[in-house]
């Protein structure tokens, strides 16, 4: 069941989501060769005990971390690990934040020092994807007008859009209905109606879009070995543009 949120809730996730805006902007000046997924994902939780909230994915379905963070060809889900960083590679870093009992969902990609310039195209194209998407999530729209958005911009790029994942209703759980796909046809899916909270994050690859699993049973990775690369945020449906929950740039961020 969908369900569409109250103001009150409404107002939860915002600040929830400033939450999570604010960490994105500070591990945006912590990535750098030499430091280690595990030390961003011990300073994310420590950071969200500071404000009183909690890392919402630790121990969802058992899951062990406060964040996902996928290096190079893992698509999403991979944990963190005591492995440094190094010059030319590609981090992903998303995590679920619970403040006061309003979620926020948000991936960013991190280059690593300097990458390749094949990899800062990909990296522009799936922000870039991820906001025709947004301009697409209008009450009264469809699913497959996100979806279909995000497609018609990536394809003629060549690079392959992921299937096995997608977007998400959210709250009061981390995964709701309904699904959002990041591919489909103009008008088909479920109605957008105001009050309706989801998350868009495409996951684009290099290279083909098919995935496979890790044996931890939980990380992603292309097939073939390519680049993957996400970019999501969490948003609210009105009957004008979507408020973007999880907006580096919007005003009264935390402090950290």
């Amino acid at each position: 069941m969908i369900q569409r949120k109250s103001e009150r809730e409404i107002e939860l996730m915002k600040e929830a989501g400033k939450l999570v805006a604010s960490l994105h902007r500070k591990l945006a000046t912590m990535v750098q060769p030499g430091i280690t997924t595990m030390e961003l994902d011990e300073f994310v939780e420590k950071t969200l005990k500071k404000f009183g909230a909690t890392a919402a994915q630790k121990g969802y379905h058992g899951y062990e971390y406060a964040t996902c963070a996928s290096v190079n060809d893992e698509i999403c889900h991979g944990f963190p690990r005591k492995k440094p960083l190094k010059e030319g590679d590609l981090l992903t870093m998303d995590f679920v934040v619970d403040l006061n009992g309003g979620l926020a969902d948000s991936a960013w990609t991190y280059p690593v020092g300097e990458v390749s310039e094949d990899i800062k195209q990909l990296n522009r194209v799936t922000k870039e994807a991820l906001y025709k998407g947004i301009e697409a999530a209008k009450s009264g729209n469809r699913v497959g007008d996100i979806g279909a958005a995000i497609q018609s911009y990536v394809e003629p790029y060549g690079y392959g859009i992921v299937r096995d994942f997608a977007g998400h209703g959210i709250g009061p759980t981390i995964h709701e209905e309904p699904n959002i796909p990041h591919f489909g046809q103009p008008g088909r899916g479920k109605r957008l109606k105001e009050g309706m909270a989801i998350t868009i994050e495409p996951m684009i690859n290099m290279g083909v879009w098919q995935s496979k699993m890790d044996d931890n049973g939980w990380t992603a990775r292309t097939q073939d070995g390519s680049i993957s690369t996400q970019y999501e945020h969490t948003l609210v449906i009105t009957n004008d543009k979507p408020i973007i929950t999880t907006d580096q740039s919007q005003p009264g961020l935390f402090d950290l």
